[in-house]
């Protein structure tokens, strides 16, 4: 069949146009003797063109016919083939959507006969008809063989569209049950003693228990043993472990003809480190005890298959009222979701964009969100326990637990993401979930599912249009009914009853289920604008609300809000268009008092949680601050008005660190949380140190302002000091200050010292007037001789006091000052003066470091609170905050002057100095680093969480979840954060001992 040099054949354009890519090739298998009777057949062409991938189907062909057993059979073949229509689709089908049957068909070249014959019975054959397919299976090599025959006619089935996916699922699961009983039976032929000695049920599990099971799966299952009657339980335990092992074995090793599939049962109770078999009471025995939340969601699908079918249906008896238990468990919801995330965390980064199963808007995702409302509702509700995703899926929307719709649109989606799943595993017969790369690959799978004008970009659409409605729905699909239980818009739409929806609630961990259903009835009733867009919003919002430790106050602030601001057209705009707010505001309104507090007094600050005018969560620097605050002072009408416009912006500021903070230590769903931790406790320092500057700075001028003018009799600065001066406060905390002036030329000093003394007494004052706005407290005790000595001092007093009177502890004190605030210059001559003081040119003599290490333990037996744990107090507790502060302070005592590095306000600077300059080990270091920084976070989240300031844990549960949440600890986990909290203060405890209170020099 040759043509003209440049001119293609008629048979080549034919070949295109029929769907094959390598027509030459096509040309050549067509002209093969094999297929001279049927050369320009356009029957097989036309058949061979409905096929997934021609070009396989062809090749298949040939080498069936390659394969036959003389002239006779491949006449028989060829004829049949051509007459019966059923026998060309179903063989050529297979042909071209699978080339790992094709191989078996090679091999086994009779074994197309399977697919001549269907009857009526044969389209839907159940677990006896593949048993008898099966029933001639004697060993392992045999027992592939007849699989693979039963499992071509399967596959016949689902490629010609005579079954569907659900139903070609549930054959490979009653196919696997008939595979497992033969296997079980040749194991027994093989030891019939140990047959005899016991009792042995095999239990299917996932998705062969589901009756959903995929073309290549682990098959998981469970095995129960009993004695028979006069047998020693041990030996029959034995007996059965022995006999599973070999059925296990039967199914999953390799032979010439190949395995079938790997028999797993790692789900049974302490998983692989567990005994294969147990007795039914050790079952139960571990159930009530030990049992994790998804062993119970994993026991939905239990089912028995193989074995003592009796005994099986004991076991299964037995284990249901404790799955539908599982759902009055401390922390449900939150586990089983926390599971879920971290299948999708476990997801290769490259492969995360491919997985059909795992990925977000994978089967998971549809499957777990099916089997949590089973397990919440199934208690009441016995329509509702099956074992198949798409049975328990309409049993949810029949009842009113899942809305019609939504339910409609995953079925559809969860059906067409299997169709693809089993289309790529039935190709090499592989265990995969992954949706290849390969473009051939990706057209035979478009083809196979209908998509035949442009294959590969329509199954890239289909696919992401499907995943993109699981991704969309599948949290949405636990929330929404709750709406439409209270908020009764929709008439003839089944509901959840209220005491489904009390149920539900509850589940998600609120501890007011009637006050929740409350707050959702006022959010979502009516047919304003704003009702619908909060309709759309809550279901969102309640999921991430469970996912907080109060989820109550989270629903609670939410309504606050929303009351305050639900009629500014913005505001519901905001959350509904900006992908980030919505997320933002519910991490806030859950994580404690201090955010949802600040937020109240001035709702208008959401707007800084979107992505867009708002400004967003990065803190603003200082000169931003400054300039917003010295404009504000300016335009104000007095000292009051001003700094209540000082005051404001403090507010505004402390919600977005705090937003941020918050954002940060919780992740989202496009951004992961923080991992460096380090990262987090400095934005919050700098970002609070920098605002109380600012503010200070606002204050100063707004008092000098009223009083004086633009000038005031003396120069005057500001001077940080502790944790101000380092950049390193905390929510909750003072204003650590010296106040110093320096008369103006011509200035009696009488005078210029009650102008500076006046200064600091308004500034307290108007700092502390009761207000919707948090308070700033001034404290100057670091100043010479402490309360006893005057709140302000001129530079020169200053330097006569330390000159003669400065004390050890003073110095140490000092080298935390850095000016913050008023004249600059005044400010800087300030810290030249107070340099040799901190940073001695001959270090610290023996005397002075004792002095330092009695002050030390005197301060913590005086102030440690009476009753604490000293393990748990974050700043004076053992590795506590200052243990590390006073060491690294210790070093730049010592070798400040010769070490520039060490010459900052700013503990871990100073550290890392340290560490740079050999003071101190890599690794103490970094123990000391890793202890500061938790106890920061630490007392952070106090603040955050109880709207306090406060050094230790709290005692009340809710409020020491929602530390751990913010530490990054899930539900159930607090008991894990304290020693964690606990090793990290004993390792740091360890570095302080040897460093601070050791003999040796460093």
């Amino acid at each position: 069949m040759t043509a003209a040099p440049g001119r293609r054949s008629s048979t080549f354009t034919r070949l295109l146009r029929h769907g094959f890519t390598d027509a030459s090739a096509a040309e050549r298998l067509l002209d093969s003797p094999e297929l001279a009777p049927l050369r320009d057949d356009p029957v097989l062409l036309e058949a061979l063109g409905g096929t997934a991938d021609p070009d396989l189907a062809l090749l298949g062909l040939v080498r069936l016919l390659e394969a036959q057993h003389g002239p006779g059979a491949r006449r028989e073949l060829l004829d049949t083939l051509i007459a019966a229509k059923p026998l060309r689709d179903r063989l050529l089908g297979v042909l071209g959507a699978s080339t790992a049957l094709a191989d078996h068909l090679a091999r086994h070249p009779d074994d197309w006969q399977a697919l001549v014959m269907y009857e009526a019975y044969d389209l839907h054959p159940g677990v006896e008809e593949f048993e008898a397919g099966l029933a001639e299976a004697t060993d392992p090599v045999s027992l592939r063989v007849a699989y693979r025959r039963c499992l071509l006619s399967i596959a016949a089935r689902d490629v010609c569209g005579t079954t569907g996916v659900a139903e070609s699922a549930a054959e490979l699961a009653d196919l696997a049950t008939a595979t497992l009983r033969a296997a079980l039976k040749i194991a027994e032929a093989a030891a019939p003693e140990d047959a005899a000695l016991c009792r042995l049920a095999v239990i299917a599990m996932g998705k062969c228990g589901g009756h959903e099971l995929n073309y290549v799966s682990d098959v998981d299952v469970i095995f129960v043993g009993e004695a028979t009657e006069g047998t020693d339980e041990t030996k029959a335990l034995r007996a059965a472990t022995r006999l599973a092992s070999h059925m296990m074995r039967i199914c999953s090793e390799t032979t010439v003809e190949g395995s079938i599939w790997p028999v797993d049962a790692n789900l049974r109770p302490e998983g692989r480190n567990g005994p294969l078999v147990r007795t039914l009471s050790s079952h139960l025995a571990y159930y009530q005890r030990w049992a994790k939340t998804w062993e119970f969601q994993a026991l939905l699908k239990a089912r028995p298959v193989a074995g003592d079918l009796d005994l099986g249906a004991e076991y299964v008896a037995a284990v249901q009222p404790l799955v539908w238990k599982a759902a009055e468990r401390e922390n449900f919801v939150p586990d089983v979701q926390k599971m879920r995330r971290r299948v999708v965390e476990n997801i290769p980064v490259a492969e995360v964009d491919r997985q059909l199963k795992l990925g977000p808007g994978g089967l998971r995702d549809v499957e777990f969100a099916v089997q949590l409302l089973q397990l919440v509702h199934g208690r009441a509700d016995t329509s509702l326990r099956s074992g198949t995703t798409l049975d328990a899926l309409r049993a949810l929307a029949a009842g009113g637990y899942v809305g019609r719709t939504d339910a409609a649109q995953l079925d559809e989606a969860y059906r067409f993401l299997r169709s693809m799943e089993h289309r790529i595993q039935l190709f090499r017969l592989r265990r995969t979930h992954l949706v290849p790369e390969d473009e051939a690959e990706l057209r035979r799978i478009g083809r196979s599912l209908g998509l035949r004008a442009d294959p590969v970009a329509d199954l890239h659409r289909e696919w992401r249009r499907h995943a993109g409605v699981v991704r969309r729905l599948h949290e949405k699909l636990f929330y929404r009914p709750l709406l439409d239980a209270v908020a009764q818009l929709a008439t003839g739409e089944a509901r959840l009853s209220t005491e489904a929806a009390r149920e539900r609630m509850v589940a998600l961990g609120y501890a007011d289920p009637a006050a929740a259903l409350r707050h959702l009835e006022a959010l979502a009733s009516g047919v304003t604008r704003k009702a619908a867009i909060q309709r759309t919003l809550l279901p969102v919002l309640l999921g991430w609300f469970a996912d907080s430790a109060d989820p109550d106050a989270g629903l609670l602030n939410f309504r606050k809000v929303s009351d305050a601001l639900g009629k500014t057209p913005w505001y519901l705009r905001l959350l509904r268009d900006e992908g980030a707010a919505a997320q933002n505001l519910a991490r806030v309104l859950s994580a404690g008092r201090l955010a949802p507090d600040l937020l109240m007094r001035a709702p208008e600050a959401v707007a800084l949680l979107g992505d867009g005018d708002g400004g967003g969560l990065e803190p603003r620097s200082r000169p931003h601050l400054e300039q917003e605050i010295l404009a504000a002072v300016k335009r104000a009408d007095g000292a009051t008005q001003a700094v209540t416009a000082a005051r404001g912006v403090r507010r505004r500021e402390l919600f977005r660190t705090a937003a941020a903070d918050i954002v940060g230590s919780y992740g989202t769903e496009e951004q992961p949380a923080e991992a460096d931790q380090g990262a987090l406790v400095d934005m919050v320092g700098g970002a609070v140190s920098d605002l109380t500057a600012a503010t200070l700075a606002g204050t100063l001028r707004a008092v000098v302002r009223e009083g004086w003018g633009d000038d005031l009799p003396t120069r005057f600065a500001v001077i940080g000091m502790g944790r101000f001066g380092g950049h390193e406060l905390g929510y909750g905390s003072d204003a650590d200050v010296l106040f110093v002036h320096e008369p103006r030329d011509g200035v009696d000093e009488r005078e210029a010292s009650q102008a500076a003394n006046k200064v600091v007494s308004e500034m307290r004052r108007l700092l502390q007037i009761p207000s919707a706005d948090p308070p700033l407290l001034i404290d100057a005790d670091l100043r010479p001789e402490g309360k006893s000595g005057p709140l302000v001092r001129t530079l020169t007093s200053y330097a006569a006091y330390y000159r003669r009177w400065a004390l050890t502890w003073e110095s140490h004190a000092l080298l935390r000052a850095e000016p913050v605030a008023g004249d600059e210059d005044l400010g800087r001559r300030f810290i030249e003066l107070i340099d040799p003081l901190r940073y001695p040119a001959d270090g610290l003599t023996d005397e002075a470091v004792r002095e330092i290490r009695r002050l030390k333990a005197r301060m913590e037996s005086e102030r440690l609170p009476r009753g604490a744990d000293p393990k748990l107090h974050a700043k004076l507790g053992p590795g506590g905050l200052s243990d590390v502060e006073w060491t690294v302070q210790l070093m730049q005592l010592r070798h400040g002057s010769e070490e520039p590095g060490l010459r900052t306000t700013r503990t871990r600077e100073a550290l890392a100095a340290a560490r740079a300059a050999g003071l101190i080990t890599d690794e103490d270091a970094a123990t000391l680093d890793e202890a500061w920084v938790l106890a920061t976070r630490v007392r952070n989240a106090v603040m955050l969480v109880r709207g306090r300031a406060g050094d230790t844990f709290p005692t009340e549960p809710r409020e020491l979840a929602a530390v751990g949440r913010y530490l990054g600890y899930g539900p159930g986990h607090a008991g894990d954060m304290l020693d964690a909290y606990r090793r990290t203060a004993r390792r740091a405890r360890g570095v302080v001992e040897e460093l601070f209170y050791g003999v040796a020099e460093r």
